[in-house]
This record gives C-alpha cells, structure tokens and sequence, in this order.
C-alpha cells in the first residue's frame, strides 16, 4: 500500500466556526493533500480564514454555486483569497441542484451554457487580479469535457468507483496525466469497527441525493439502473420513506468507504487507483457528529 494522503472535506457550522478552524493546524501536520469545503455554509467565507489558519496546505471549495453571488463579487472573492494565501487556492464551482436553488428563488438554465457563462465573465472582470484555478463539479460526460475545455480540473461527488475510469476516458491522456489539472472525488466516509453501522450512516448521508434527477441518471449511466428505476418508482408514488433500501450494500461499497481503519485505507487506495488524484474524504460518525469522525480520520494515519 502507498498511503497516499487524501484531503478531507470541512464545513464551518453556524455556532462552531472557531472550534472548526483549530483542527486546521492538526489536519495540516497529519499530512493530508488539501482541505475542501462543501457547498453547506459559506465556504468561500472558510476558505477566507483557511488563507491565514493554514500555511501550506492547498484548500478550496467543493463547490461554490454559481448563481449564489454577481460574477463580479466571485471574482473579487477568489483573487483575494488566491493572493493572500500564495497561490494555494482552488475555486471551485458548479450548478447545484434545482431544489436547492429554487429555495433561494433563484431559476436555473442549461448547466453547460450556465457554466461556460459564468467562467467567460468570471475571467472578464476588469481589475480583479489573478484568479485562483478553476475547478468544475461534474458527474457526466459532457461537463467533463467541458470542464477539460475551460477549467483547470474537476471535481466529482459520490462517484460511482467502477465507473471512474470509463468517466475519466472522456479526457485527453495529457489532461488525465497532468499533474497540475485537479481530478477529485467527495467520498461519504465512516469509519467504525462496526461496519454495519458505518454503512448505515452513509446511507442516510446519501438518501437526500437519492432524490435528485442529476444524481439518478448519473448512477444509471454507473451500472445500478434497477437501484435507481426503483427508487424513481418509490418517489413517483410518494413513498420517500421506502428509498433507502434500495442504496443497496452493493451500491454503497461503489460510492462510499465505510468500516475497520484498514478497510477504509484500503479503499482510500482504491481510488487512487481508479484515476482520482485527490480523493476528498467527507467523515461522518456513528455518533458524536463532524468533530468525532474528524478525529477518527486523524487516528486512521496516525495508528
């Protein structure tokens, strides 16, 4: 085994914004690749203090909306944050999902067109200073390629394992051997000697995306057609409560890590393997919430 470090994904909760930023000097002596903030929260406003909390650590967010703020007001943002940290700040950004945005009441178009927008005038804005590396969320095959086409990597969440590498054939052997294009994967991860338990957790932590269309047909093109016709099934009669058990086992050990320290470094490696430069872990617990399943991510390389 290699023991490639991975980075870790980190959300800055409403009431433990300080006590979230003191695991940073810990993350960054334990080795880990990078530090990545989700869409939850202000992850821009994280990635603000991580410029001054880290020293050289690579940090991002993964991702950032696009039609959260004015292009103007993004750019500004990430130029800041890419100067004052040295350079070690990646942008990254992507559509979300419908239901989430039509909360905000904000109305979609077409996410390819959206997103070539979005990065033209993002480049365009005069007197911002030089932005960070761009990187795109993407599941699918034509986001891949664009992504290729104008960014400067991207990044997956809840890939499907056994189907990275047909994804990542998309791409040009120079883009997919290029170190410096940003290939990544949010990985629901939790550890616990308990690996029924440990599975159960990610499954709760993916149901909610169970729902979403995007997600469906990304997992169809993945293999799992049936999982996915049957949950659709469930959905177009009302039955949310019943979707869960169709994230089969199977399913599961195909998108998430879960059980013993060394079945998740395992898997870890696993997807290095695939072709995911930087696996980004999302730690969950079975009980005592993101400041637990961070520690047990530090004790996975520290034992």
């Amino acid at each position: 085994m290699n023991n490639q470090m991975p980075a870790i994904s980190l959300a800055a909760i409403p009431g433990r914004r300080v006590r979230t930023l003191d695991l940073v000097p810990s993350i960054e002596r334990a080795g880990f690749t990078g530090i990545y903030g989700p869409s939850l929260a202000d992850n821009l406003s994280l990635c603000a203090a991580l410029a001054f909390k880290s020293s050289q650590i690579r940090f991002g967010t993964s991702i950032t909306p696009i039609y959260t703020r004015q292009v103007q007001d993004f750019a500004q943002m990430a130029s800041f944050i890419h100067e004052v940290s040295g350079g070690r700040f990646d942008f990254g950004i992507g559509v979300s999902h419908q239901p989430s945005m039509s909360r905000l009441g904000i109305k979609q178009g077409k996410p390819l067109s959206d997103m070539r927008k979005f990065v033209s005038e993002l480049k365009e804005v005069p007197r911002a200073g030089e932005l960070p590396p761009l990187i795109i969320a993407t599941l699918r095959k034509k986001m891949i390629q664009l992504s290729e086409e104008i960014a400067d990597g991207m990044v997956f969440a809840n890939g499907a394992r056994s189907h990275m590498s047909d994804s990542l054939a998309t791409l040009s052997e120079n883009t997919r051997t290029d170190q410096s294009f940003f290939i990544g994967n949010m990985i629901p991860t939790c550890i616990n000697d308990d690996v029924d338990a440990a599975m159960e957790v990610n499954r709760r932590t993916l149901t909610s995306y169970a729902y979403l269309p995007n997600y469906r047909n990304y997992w169809k093109e993945a293999g799992y057609e049936e999982e996915m016709n049957a949950i659709e099934e469930c959905l177009s009669h009302g039955r949310r409560e019943d979707v869960p058990r169709y994230l089969t086992d199977r399913w599961l050990a195909d998108t998430t890590l879960f059980g013993t320290q060394s079945q998740v470094r395992e898997g870890i490696e696993a997807w290095f393997d695939a072709g995911i430069k930087t696996p980004i872990i999302v730690p969950s617990a079975v009980s005592g919430g993101q400041f637990q399943a961070i520690e047990d991510l530090l004790n996975l390389y520290s034992s």
